[in-house]
């Protein structure tokens, strides 16, 4: 079965604008709570989707990223909020959000993509493709979403 990279790319975006909904229902410091049991927050979640999007379809293909790499060791893989994000952190994911989005689109049709190094997830998924990170990134963002989601019920009760 044949998954089109585009309706996977307007699923990520679809996920993305509910992610930006639960964000804007909530305070920066409701953003930055990591409540008792977990490990991160909400804000940590959606940076880690931005920031792993990057990795999978750039830093992988040997590319630039289109973010500054200092978000890669606040929200890669792995870490966990050790710092307080602030207002200008959180706008500059709101504002990428999607674009970012819209940008690999144009990169895929440009066909910058052509050295991708093999990579398994942690879930045992192997990507040697922009496709296959895309397809990928369906489900990654899915899951942190619903993260988010659960993190939001208990931090308003």
């Amino acid at each position: 079965m044949v998954i089109e990279i585009d309706k996977c790319i307007d699923t990520i975006k679809a996920t993305r604008k509910l992610f930006l909904k639960l964000i804007n229902s909530l305070s920066i410091d409701q953003l930055n709570k990591v409540p008792e049991g977990f490990n991160n927050n909400i804000i940590w979640n959606f940076g880690h989707v931005i920031v792993s999007q990057q990795i999978l379809c750039y830093k992988l293909a040997g590319l630039p990223l289109k973010i500054d790499e200092k978000f890669i060791p606040k929200y890669s893989k792995g870490t966990k909020p050790e710092t307080f994000a602030d207002e200008n952190e959180l706008t500059f994911f709101k504002q990428q959000a999607v674009n970012l989005m819209d940008e690999l689109i144009v990169d895929i049709e440009k066909e910058i993509f052509n050295n991708y190094n093999t990579y398994t997830t942690s879930f045992g998924v192997e990507l040697s493709s922009v496709h296959d990170a895309v397809k990928f990134l369906s489900m990654h963002e899915g899951l942190h979403l619903g993260y988010a989601m659960a993190l939001k019920r208990i931090i308003i009760r």
